[in-house]
């Protein structure tokens, strides 16, 4: 029997590219698909697929935090981070959220079904770029993740993603729904924040997050 898996990814074509591999093989079956973070939550909630296949640059929740979201809610599901990229700080935080495997984008079509067929079997899996990059850097002694700054440690995991997404320029209501929380409880995180990090508004926050390197350009207007 295939198993089910979830594609989450905002660009379609990058969807259908990887439907039609999956489709060429009866070990997998597409069971849905996901344009961003948010509504792949919502699927997995609600149908409970086994693997769950998403880019790491998603719009909005990024996957990374993506895959916490999902583990939150639905612990074992299985999820294989895509990314474009091979910098060992996404890998090594893309694991610590709890993803099974990081492949890169130019994997070739067998690279990406034998991860699959390696999550769906309870291993884990690296692109041999990446494991190589991540072989020389603990060889190095410095496998700690960089990417929270200092002066963000006094936050917790949930008040670094709420304020990253604060420096997006997304409103408390457009957080509350990526987060699938109350918007009364994201105002919170806001004054929380403000007050363990000695700002007196959002733009404060915003500065601080872009300072620190947490995001790189706010956009849209805070509210």
């Amino acid at each position: 029997m295939p198993v089910d898996v979830l594609l989450v990814d905002d660009h379609k074509i990058m969807r259908d590219g990887i439907k039609a591999i999956l489709n060429r093989s009866s070990e997998f079956r597409v069971a849905g698909e996901a344009e961003n973070g948010s509504d792949a939550v919502q699927f997995v909630k609600k149908f409970h697929p086994q693997l769950v296949l998403m880019d790491i640059g998603l719009p909005g929740l990024n996957g990374v935090e993506t895959t916490a979201e999902i583990l939150r809610h639905q612990p074992d599901c299985k999820i294989v981070i895509l990314s474009m990229y091979d910098d060992e700080n996404s890998v090594v935080s893309a694991v610590r959220s709890g993803a099974r495997a990081f492949v890169l984008k130019r994997a070739s079509d067998n690279d990406l079904l034998e991860a699959l067929r390696m999550v769906a079997a309870g291993g884990m899996y690296l692109s041999p770029q990446v494991s190589d990059r991540l072989l020389t850097r603990i060889q190095k002694g410095n496998l700690e993740s960089r990417q929270t700054p200092a002066v963000l440690e006094s936050l917790s995991p949930r008040e670094v993603q709420v304020l990253r997404l604060v420096a997006d320029g997304k409103t408390s209501k457009e957080i509350a729904v990526l987060l699938d929380l109350r918007e009364q409880t994201v105002r919170s995180y806001r004054k929380t924040m403000m007050k363990k990090l000695g700002v007196n508004n959002v733009a404060g926050l915003t500065q601080l997050a872009l300072s620190t390197g947490l995001t790189h350009a706010a956009r849209g207007t805070h509210k």
